[in-house]
């Protein structure tokens, strides 16, 4: 008889960790989302379902939380962009890749955390520079395929996405999330070539998205 061995306690223990470590950084997210980035560790300990030692065994402090927090929102998003790029419509592609940013909720967080990360932290710089580039990619593709208007730069892409993606102030509008995805739509018809208008200014690029100093 075939006995099968139980997996050893050091392993098990690793896993549980990768868990707790995993379901709080989830928690962040939505709490930050929610209250923002100076959300009660209390509350998101108690949103993962650990205490706070657990909490405090995995990230030192709020500001090395909000780090993981970020980065996993930036890996998950670039999924997403590499999902749209393997789309063979091109401006599926797109489409598929604004819905699932939204999903993600990059324009509630972008502007949460801005102030409290490293910006020079270079695993932080890695993982924005891959994104920044695949979502280059993704709008070169839609616009080598004719399909998107001719004047839409990737920094107009991004605004519209974070500004329609970021939550508005005050309580009463907490029950707008409803609607993200369909405006989005809206959006993203808007962006369909032949363009029926004729935009003021210039294309907007990552250059000048980025923050002041």
């Amino acid at each position: 008889m075939t006995t099968v061995s139980a997996k050893p306690a050091g392993q098990r223990l690793r896993a549980d960790a990768e868990r707790n470590r995993a379901r709080i950084i989830t928690a962040a997210r939505e709490a930050i989302v929610e209250h923002g980035a100076e959300a009660p560790l209390d509350e998101i300990a108690r949103r993962a379902g650990v205490g706070n030692a657990t909490l405090y065994r995995n990230f030192s402090d709020r500001r090395e939380l909000l780090h993981h927090v970020t980065l996993s929102v930036l890996t998950r998003v670039l999924e997403h962009a590499e999902a749209g790029l393997a789309e063979p419509d091109a401006f599926e592609g797109l489409s598929r890749f604004t819905h699932a940013a939204a999903d993600e909720r990059i324009g509630a967080l972008c502007p949460m955390v801005s102030d409290h990360i490293d910006h020079d932290d270079p695993e932080l710089e890695r993982a924005l520079l891959q994104l920044k580039a695949a979502a280059a990619e993704l709008i070169a593709r839609v616009h080598a395929s004719g399909q998107l208007r001719a004047d839409i730069g990737v920094g107009d892409y991004f605004l519209g996405v974070t500004q329609l993606t970021r939550p508005l102030p005050g309580t009463g509008c907490l029950d707008l999330d409803q609607f993200v995805h369909r405006h989005l739509q809206v959006f993203l018809d808007g962006l369909r070539a032949p363009a029926t208008s004729v935009l003021p200014g210039r294309a907007a690029s990552f250059e000048d998205l980025k923050r002041a100093d």
